[in-house]
C-alpha cells in the first residue's frame, strides 16, 4: 500500500494548479479553473482516509496536465478582454504617478 503523498506535496500541486489556472487568457476559464481548483484541494484538504487523499491528489495531478494543455490553447485563441476586466491605462514616457493617480 502506498503511502499518502505529504503536505509540502499537496501545496506545491495546489500552487502550480493555481498558476496554470492564471494563465488563462479568457476570463471566463481562468475564474472558472481558479474556482474549481480551490474546490478541488478543499476537499482534499477535508479528507480524513489516506487512501482517498491519495487517489485526489492522482486525480489533481492528471487534471494538471489536461490544464495546461487547455491554457496553452486558450491563449493562442484568446479572443477579446472582457469590461469586467480590468485594464491599465499605458503611461507616456516620462510621465510620473502623482498621488491622485490609482
Amino acid at each position: 500500500m502506498a503511502t499518502p503523498p505529504s503536505r509540502e506535496a499537496i501545496l506545491n500541486l495546489y500552487h502550480t494548479m493555481l498558476r496554470t489556472s492564471r494563465s488563462f487568457s479568457s476570463y471566463n476559464f481562468r475564474e472558472y479553473f481558479v474556482r474549481r481548483t480551490k474546490d478541488t484541494f478543499r476537499q482534499i484538504q477535508a479528507e480524513s482516509d489516506p487512501n482517498r487523499v491519495r487517489n485526489m491528489y492522482t486525480e489533481a495531478a492528471k487534471e494538471l496536465s489536461v490544464l495546461r494543455r487547455s491554457a496553452i490553447v486558450n491563449q493562442l485563441y484568446g479572443g477579446w478582454r472582457l469590461a469586467v476586466e480590468a485594464v491599465e491605462k499605458e503611461k507616456e514616457p516620462g510621465e510620473f504617478k502623482t498621488r491622485g493617480d490609482n
